[in-house]
């Protein structure tokens, strides 16, 4: 009975260790998770107030992108880029969409961009992209985030009449 009495003290004693569980610590949790987060994509992509009431997020996506190359569009289509620099029928844009919901616009040249003046174009893009409507930033886990994303803006539609013929 002793023997019996000790090898259950001994048990008892060396199995308290199978209740202890390991705690990881909080560095190794945050870790785990920063790597488990994909940085390169957002849970709802920017928005305006048409853009809100479509529930899919890929047409959400769209109709954003949609509506923000429209916007530039009818403010550019006020001015004279399309008779200054004949040559120039597209610029892209890179938009920029801040927490704070602000915009900022930056045009993206080609390499071979000395047919034209890239200062110029460029303070005539910043004069008249101003006064949009609210922009809804990007969210990520619940957070406004910066987002930035590059539209190409027509300047000028290309004159497609089509012909018809009578017989």
């Amino acid at each position: 009975m002793k023997q019996f009495s000790l090898f259950l003290f001994v048990l008892l004693l060396h199995s308290c260790q199978y209740f202890e569980k390991q705690i990881p610590s909080e560095k190794e949790l945050l870790q785990k998770e920063l790597k488990s987060i994909n940085w390169k994509e957002v849970d709802e992509f920017p928005s305006v107030a048409d853009c809100e009431k479509i529930a899919e997020k890929k047409l959400r996506q769209q109709c954003f992108f949609e509506k923000m190359a429209q916007l530039i569009q009818e403010k550019l289509d006020v001015d004279s880029l399309a008779v200054l620099y004949p040559q120039l029928d597209t610029i892209q844009v890179k938009v920029t969409v801040f927490p704070n919901a602000a915009i900022k616009f930056e045009p993206q040249f080609p390499q071979d961009a000395i047919a034209y003046d890239t200062i110029k174009v460029d303070s005539i893009l910043q004069a008249r992209l101003i006064d949009f409507p609210k922009i809804n930033p990007a969210i990520k886990r619940g957070v406004p985030v910066k987002t930035q994303f590059i539209l190409p803006v027509i300047l000028k539609e290309k004159n497609t009449k089509k012909k018809i013929i009578k017989p």
